[in-house]
């Protein structure tokens, strides 16, 4: 039977995989299909991220617009955090649906295979990667199986984020998962760097154990399919990360701002609701259609902290609709400086009123900048010759290219199944 294993390394950017931190990547990387051009989604955030990957379609499509998010519930819009174990169910309650379009648990479960996710993260990532309850999601918030049935505590993931706990679900999801039940499809989700790499500098000595905790963890699932396929013809294994970091330059209030400059009424009025993104921001108004979206537009594009601003048009070109209360997107600016350990990468980050801390000097994500548009991926088996890959993939091509190998339809994803070989 054909079989596909996904490990994503939460927030691990591509060019610090290195000997030193990460030798079996490396190894991995020379011996695989190495997508050196890999992009991340907009916004950059890993519940986005989820979704992209489960469904191989951008934020338009498949609906999640981030890690943050307006919705109406009836008293006007207010922001909310996806990452809530219950917004799915407030998602659902609000617009009557979660995601937009089938998720690959779904699309396997109806040719009759089984998906099982094991989500070391938040619970709106993990949950947004089979929000439909298609087969079976693990993560420490609470568990679930077909139907969303919740599974007793017993059976769910008992860990804590990092080192520790992305052990203790890796060793399971070998056990467990790949060995013992073996289904069509297996996803495991680290937390690891990204834990660390918002609570510490990137590069930093606690910044790169991390990363060679979750290389270690890599080798671990590695080494089973190994075991399991020897051949490397039936499961495809699928290595990579959602996004990179940036280093945190500023904070900067964005409602604060728009009240202070007389666009919105006051800092929690529902005129103007802003999401925010980490490194990014999207900005939903009650009056879509109104002029208040020209004028808050042209405002921001004259905010020195602003990198890029996306209205209209220009919304569907990084994957966001055009068509909603969601009507700005703006991404902060980027420097190319280093940071005392050496990365580089700073940008100014949107203030998220529910982290009170200030992370100036930690690693952030969500926006456009050239470093958290920089996850890696790998891909063996099912066909793929090692070697380069220089021209440009996403993360919405990692689903068709599993459906691709199972033999299920894809070709109605926004992505595209990747080369099996490399370029003449």
């Amino acid at each position: 039977m054909k079989r596909a294993v996904i490990v994503i390394c939460d927030s691990l950017r591509r060019d610090l995989i290195t000997p030193a931190d990460a030798p079996f990547l490396c190894e991995l990387g020379r011996h695989s299909a190495q997508f050196t051009n890999h992009t991340s989604v907009f916004p950059s955030t890993t519940r986005a991220s989820a979704a992209s990957i489960a469904t191989g379609c951008r934020p338009a499509r498949h609906g999640l617009l981030g890690n943050t998010m307006a919705l109406d519930e009836g008293n006007g819009l207010v922001c909310l955090s996806v990452g809530a174990p219950d917004f799915r169910d407030r998602l659902y309650r609000a617009t009557g649906r979660t995601l937009h379009v089938p998720t690959m648990a779904e699309r396997i479960a109806r040719r009759g295979g089984e998906a099982i996710a094991f989500s070391n993260v938040s619970p709106g990532a993990a949950y947004f990667l089979d929000p439909d309850g298609w087969g079976w999601v693990y993560n420490p918030a609470g568990s679930f199986g077909p139907g969303r049935r919740p599974l007793p505590a017993g059976e769910g993931l008992a860990v804590g984020k990092g080192e520790a706990g992305d052990n203790a679900v890796t060793e399971r999801f070998c056990a467990e998962v790949l060995d013992d039940r073996a289904p069509t499809l297996a996803l495991l989700w680290l937390s690891e760097p990204d834990f660390t790499g918002h609570h510490a500098p990137l590069g930093s000595p606690e910044h790169r154990r991390a990363i060679a905790a979750a290389d270690r963890n890599v080798r671990r699932v590695a080494e089973t399919v190994a075991r399991l396929d020897p051949a490397g013809e039936d499961i495809l294994f699928v290595v990579g990360s959602d996004h990179g970091m940036e280093t945190v330059a500023e904070t900067i209030d964005l409602d604060k701002v728009l009240t202070e400059a007389g666009l919105k009424r006051a800092s929690r009025s529902t005129e103007i609701v802003g999401a925010p993104n980490g490194t990014a921001a999207v900005l939903y108004f009650a009056d879509p259609d109104g002029p208040l979206v020209a004028e808050v537009a042209k405002f921001l594009e004259g905010q020195a902290w602003a990198g890029q601003v996306f209205t209209g048009n220009r919304l569907a070109a990084i994957g966001l609709p055009a068509a909603s209360a969601a009507r700005i997107a703006v991404t902060m600016r980027t420097e190319d400086r280093p940071n005392p350990y050496g990365v580089s990468g700073h940008s100014a980050i949107v203030r998220d009123p529910s982290g009170e801390k200030d992370v100036t000097g930690f690693g952030q994500h969500g926006g456009l900048g050239p470093n958290e548009q920089r996850p890696f991926l790998y891909v063996s088996g099912g066909g793929f010759a090692p070697g380069l890959r220089t021209a440009r993939s996403s993360l919405v091509d990692i689903a068709p290219s599993v459906l691709r190998h199972l033999g299920l339809a894809h070709a109605d994803l926004d992505g595209r199944a990747l080369p099996q070989q490399p370029p003449a």
